[in-house]
């Protein structure tokens, strides 16, 4: 039963990430669907450049939200299974990464990943995103931020948090998100990634 019970928290916090934020946003605000336009990547960065703030600052709700909600649910429900709202995040995460309600097409995570994160430890998470709040106000790269702050995150859970259960979730969720940015890291290996300005960039 045990096993049952974790398959449907990760089965239940897949289909919440499986909701892409970016490309309902885009449909229901006219405009172009962001996995064919400017980086091809479903996720915030990408439709700031081809939306503007207000389509971003909604993508950005959406996916952080549906990393959260579904891991808070079985917080509070089963607050001393915390196998089950681990399973949760971690599928809300993967979700997200390959949707399965959009062609499996999804973004790189990082969004989902602070909300899944908020709710396994927000201490953690705050301080993930003042790094990376930091790092983007230094260089204007949000891959970079967000590469700083990730990378951050399973040492801080890891001196944080006594059960190590929790700790090697976020370990192999950045491990994940750190791949899914390999051609962000390649472009900052050779200095090509760019910057945001006052407004947009033209790609990612």
């Amino acid at each position: 039963m045990q096993i049952i019970a974790v398959i449907a928290a990760a089965v239940a916090g897949y289909l919440s990430g499986s909701l892409s934020s970016a490309v309902i946003v885009c449909r229901m605000m006219g405009l172009p669907d962001p996995r064919s336009q400017g980086s091809g990547n479903p996720g915030a960065t990408n439709v700031m450049r081809i939306g503007g703030k207000k389509a971003a600052a909604i993508t950005l709700a959406g996916d952080l939200l549906k990393g959260l909600i579904p891991v808070l649910i079985l917080k509070m429900l089963f607050p001393a299974h915390d196998h089950l709202w681990i399973a949760a995040g971690l599928g809300a995460f993967f979700g997200h990464l390959y949707p399965i309600f959009f062609a499996f097409q999804g973004g790189k995570g990082v969004a989902t990943a602070v909300g899944v994160l908020l709710a396994w430890h927000w201490p953690v998470a705050l301080i993930c995103i003042v790094i990376w709040l930091g790092i983007f106000l230094l260089t204007r790269v949000s891959s970079l931020s967000a590469l700083i702050a990730s990378f951050c995150a399973p040492w801080l859970a890891f001196f944080w948090i006594a059960d190590k259960q929790l700790p090697m979730a976020i370990l192999a969720m950045v491990a994940v998100l750190i791949y899914r940015h390999r051609e962000n890291i390649r472009r900052l290996a050779k200095g090509e990634e760019s910057a945001f300005k006052k407004r947009r960039d033209n790609k990612e």
